[in-house]
């Protein structure tokens, strides 16, 4: 159902601070108040809603995933997240069964940094690590972050005061399921597994400034062509990434300017994605793409400009609460499998806050953010119970404090 909130009609893209994630918002704030809980919108348009536990001064355990998505995306990265933390709180309303602390689902606002090439917007708003500098950060239209916020609702303000929601020592931590966007645990055979850390992760900005030229009168020897040394600098990112075990890297994004068939292309901006499960190799290979994007622009008489947008390290997944995962395994007859996560995830800003733990779910052909992103209800309904038993556990855990 969710699905259909987009900013295009042909597919499924929702942007932060957008009229679509404004509308899924309301619609999700419904559902969680129909499940009994308090609703709130922050001042970054992260949805927050809680369910009370038995006494009053109970620590809080926060789940949660995010609402945004990619574009032309699939329906289950982040969502499922959310609608599977409330689904496990609906079953606690239908039972009326309060536990020894209280429950916030987090539904936030941006994971994947489409509109401002900034990530985790959301969850370092909750964290109090969300740096003010990205507010003067500009989307295609030339609009702010902060103007953005204010239009959405929110209150950059709030956000200059950089404190994060709770103290650490009134949590129990932060619990995320999420869809693999692997193929692993489907040539496994397995419904779901433990994520025992999330990659490291770079974010870069480069521009190759080269000069614009007529494609008929400039001889070849004589051009400073952008793209020419940007698709050498991309394939040497291929060829980097391939000669180290568990490095990724990707060139998303390519803007080309001016963009006529008939002039040599004069500016060249492409996105940079570095990921490892070893921040040493990942700050190494950056250092080296630097390098080799430097020689790249003086052999071809271009000049480059490399910016760092964001990085984030790698973050180990909590034992406590790997533990307590491992036994609700048990308790529902599943293997126990560990697999480290490529991807990026709110968990990770998370991690600044409190103690975090993941569980993935095989989703079919380890296909994501693509429309053809699917899961089984079968292994949904795994997933549920694994997260009743891990909920359970740690009441007992909580009431022996």
């Amino acid at each position: 159902m969710l699905a259909r909130y987009s900013e295009s009609p042909y597919q499924l893209t929702r942007r932060f601070a957008s009229t679509a994630m404004q509308q899924v918002n309301g619609i999700v704030a419904q559902w969680m108040r129909s499940a009994g809980m308090t609703v709130r919108t922050d001042a970054v348009g992260n949805l927050i809603g809680r369910y009370e536990g038995t006494h009053s001064g109970a620590r809080t355990l926060l789940l949660g995933s995010h609402l945004d998505t990619v574009i032309d995306a699939g329906k289950y990265d982040g969502i499922f997240g959310v609608l599977a933390a409330l689904a496990c709180v609906e079953r606690l309303q239908q039972e009326q069964r309060r536990l020894p602390f209280a429950i916030e689902i987090l539904a936030f606002a941006d994971e994947e940094g489409l509109r401002y090439n900034y990530a985790y917007i959301g969850s370092k708003a909750v964290a109090g690590t969300f740096d003010c500098r990205a507010l003067t950060l500009t989307d295609a239209n030339n609009l702010t972050m902060s103007e953005a916020i204010c239009a959405f609702g929110g209150d950059p303000a709030i956000l200059r005061q950089g404190r994060p929601y709770w103290s650490p020592a009134d949590l129990i931590g932060y619990y995320e399921l999420h869809i693999e966007q692997g193929p692993v645990l489907e040539v496994l055979d397995l419904p779901v597994a433990i994520v025992s850390a999330i990659s490291g992760q770079s974010r870069l900005r480069l521009e190759f400034l080269g000069q614009a030229g007529h494609a008929g009168t400039v001889p070849m020897s004589l051009r400073s062509d952008a793209l020419c040394a940007a698709a050498e600098f991309i394939l040497a990112v291929e060829a980097i990434a391939s000669a180290e075990s568990g490095l990724v890297a990707t060139v998303g994004k390519l803007t080309v300017q001016p963009g006529a068939p008939n002039v040599i292309p004069g500016q060249v901006t492409l996105s940079l994605d570095v990921r490892h499960q070893e921040d040493r190799i990942r700050e190494q290979a950056c250092r080296d793409l630097h390098i080799l994007a430097l020689e790249l622009a003086e052999q071809r008489n271009v000049s480059l400009v490399w910016e760092e947008i964001q990085a984030s390290r790698t973050v180990p997944c909590s034992p406590r609460l790997i533990d307590q995962l491992q036994k609700a395994l048990v308790n529902v007859n599943q293997t126990i499998q560990f697999l480290p996560s490529g991807a990026g995830h709110d968990a990770v800003a998370m991690s600044d806050l409190t103690e975090v733990a993941m569980l993935f779910l095989r989703c079919r052909g380890g296909i994501s953010h693509h429309p053809d992103e699917m899961i089984k209800q079968a292994d949904v309904e795994i997933a549920l119970e694994v997260t009743e038993q891990f909920l359970s556990l740690l009441a007992e855990q909580e009431e022996c404090r």
